[in-house]
């Protein structure tokens, strides 16, 4: 499944750049093609022209508020999971205690090596490794699992481990999900890429109907456009960028129960 935009290729600053300089340019073809129309056509009437911009303008704020608020929200979902896993995680790392030797070491030494491999890398490469890894030491800890409940089927106390494990498996797929497939849909993003383009066209096409312009305004209406639509790219990107979805609460978890060396994936 593909879970990278084509946004992805550039780094947050570099989006912004490059936002920016197209914007720009875009702008100063629509003033030029304006005042092209206006000299061939001094008949030309602004009346609707302004009225379509202010139209526009208008609709990609609209446009803007949905797409910040979507990307806010997967934001936010990316966050609490990391709290949810780190506590999911320290709670069958407890339970573990009730259970019989050797069983309970075993899987207190699998949870010690699990914890590190939840905390998220930039690099993509690092990260499939992490989560293979992952998988195979969730895989062990329910094989384990299950022979203890074959030796001890009407134990309360394995029933109780069952489920924080039961969880602990969830939440782990629950956070794959939401942090590499539950983004902006792709093609909202271009629809707003290319809408705040087609307006900023708009935009100088009128200013050079009327031939005048404030380059000013223009240059600070791109750079505010362009700050918000990056805003919205960074939110929505799960491994990198300035606003990055805070490990500390498995760092602690880490701290908290010891750690065994996650470089190796055959730790």
């Amino acid at each position: 499944m593909r879970f990278q935009h084509l946004v992805d290729s550039l780094s947050v600053v570099g989006f912004f750049l490059a936002f920016t300089v197209v914007a720009l340019i875009t702008l100063e073809v629509g003033y030029r093609l304006g005042h092209w129309w206006q000299t061939r056509s001094s008949n030309e009437q602004q009346g609707p022209t302004s009225m379509i911009v202010g139209s526009l303008l208008a609709l990609m704020a609209f446009l803007l508020a949905i797409t910040m608020g979507m990307s806010s929200d997967r934001f936010d979902t990316r966050r609490s999971l990391v709290l949810v896993e780190a506590n999911s995680v320290g709670t069958t790392y407890l339970r573990a205690g009730y259970l019989s030797e050797p069983a309970s070491s075993t899987i207190r030494d699998l949870l010690r090596a699990y914890v590190p491999l939840r905390i998220v890398t930039n690099d993509l490469a690092d990260l499939k490794v992490r989560m293979d890894r992952s998988v195979e030491i969730q895989a062990e800890l329910w094989s384990i699992t299950e022979e203890l409940a074959r030796a001890t089927p009407d134990s309360d106390v394995l029933a109780l481990f069952i489920a924080s494990l039961n969880e602990m498996i969830d939440v782990h797929e629950t956070r794959v999900v939401a942090g590499l497939y539950a983004r902006v849909p792709e093609t909202i993003l271009i629809l707003l890429l290319l809408g705040s383009l087609l307006t900023l066209a708009m935009v100088g096409y009128n200013a050079g109907l009327s031939l005048r312009r404030s380059p000013l305004a223009a240059v600070v209406l791109v750079i505010v456009l362009g700050a918000v639509i990056t805003l919205v790219v960074d939110l929505d990107r799960p491994r990198d960028g300035f606003l990055e979805v805070s490990q500390q609460p498995l760092i602690d978890l880490q701290q908290q129960i010891g750690q065994l060396s996650p470089a190796s994936p055959s730790t």
